[in-house]
């Protein structure tokens, strides 16, 4: 497995994955992902902010990040930490606990960038997402409505907003061995 910046090539298997995952989310009956814009998708591929997880040269799993989510995290945004959206994994790799991977990415990015916190956010109270986070370490801060969503995709006013952060690992490591 490996973890790189997604790239223009990757424009139409990203497009793919997030509707893939869309229906998987409307089969469920939660709050599904809107389209996103080719646009929103290009920019944060410029931004280096769209990321892939390759198996055998085949993209099993995407995400973005962004280590500032003021319009989500309000106040807490000043704690340097790095934010995870839209992970959407191929149907081809569901049930290999990819997730797992991504965070392991995640603790090695916010050691090399100095960041103290993984977080991330779900619209809709999903029990089963937020077990699963919490088994990979999670804190379920709690839930949120959003006063402000200007700038965030249209799901984002359909229901409160989950929580969630995981302070870095080597943090943790660090501060056991004072």
């Amino acid at each position: 497995m490996k973890v790189d910046n997604s790239d223009k090539n990757d424009l139409e298997k990203i497009l793919e994955l997030y509707q893939e995952a869309t229906k998987l989310m409307e089969s469920k009956n939660q709050v599904s992902w809107p389209k996103f814009s080719t646009a929103l998708i290009t920019n944060a591929i410029n931004e280096l902010r769209q990321w892939k997880l390759t198996v055998k040269n085949e993209i099993a799993c995407i995400w973005t990040t962004t280590t500032n989510d003021e319009l989500i995290w309000g106040t807490e945004n000043n704690t340097p930490s790095i934010y995870i959206h839209r992970i959407s994994t191929s149907p081809n790799f569901r049930g290999r606990n990819l997730l797992k991977h991504i965070v392991d990415w995640a603790d090695t990015y916010c050691t090399t960038n100095n960041l103290k916190f993984i977080r991330m956010d779900t619209v809709g109270l999903n029990r089963g997402l937020i077990t699963h986070y919490e088994k990979l370490g999670f804190n379920f801060i709690g839930t949120k409505n959003l006063k402000n969503t200007i700038g965030l995709p249209a799901h984002y006013n359909e229901a409160p907003v989950c929580l969630f952060e995981r302070e870095v690992l080597t943090l943790i490591s660090s501060k056991k061995s004072k």
